[in-house]
């Protein structure tokens, strides 16, 4: 089969319109998560550290760190990965502090964002950038 210019173009046009379709999913996907961790509560920036390096290498290992005082439970996404959901961190009264750390997987250049609820019944948000030159999800 021999494709003309014109259908070659349409083709590569299609090709970049369904590339481009998958990021709204994506932060709708976030969203949702958060909104399922809140319960639709409203959500204040700051209150919440989130340490991530500003450039990862390979994005098959990426260290990152939560912490917020007074939190009884963090969740984690990665806002550009097919499947955001990271984890989520549960701390129970005798904790000594409201940190975790680990590595995660990151399939590109992307936001990781941090939910914290706090003790109180507040919830408090962060994020970070990061940009990775490997992904880890493939590619």
């Amino acid at each position: 089969m021999e494709l003309t210019r014109r259908e070659t173009l349409a083709v590569g046009g299609a090709a970049l319109l369904v590339a481009g379709l998958p990021m709204p999913a994506m932060a709708s996907a976030v969203d949702d998560q958060i909104n399922a961790f809140t319960g639709g509560a409203d959500v204040a920036e700051g209150g919440i550290d989130l340490i991530a390096p500003e450039i990862a290498e390979n994005g098959n290992t990426v260290p990152i760190e939560v912490s917020a005082d007074g939190a009884a439970s963090i969740l984690v996404l990665a806002a550009g990965n097919p499947t955001p959901g990271v984890g989520t961190f549960n701390f129970g009264p005798m904790a000594g502090e409201s940190r975790a750390k680990t590595r995660i997987r990151l399939a590109g250049t992307q936001d990781v964002v941090a939910v914290a609820k706090m003790a109180d019944g507040s919830f408090a948000r962060t994020s970070k950038n990061v940009k990775v030159t490997i992904g880890g999800c493939g590619g």
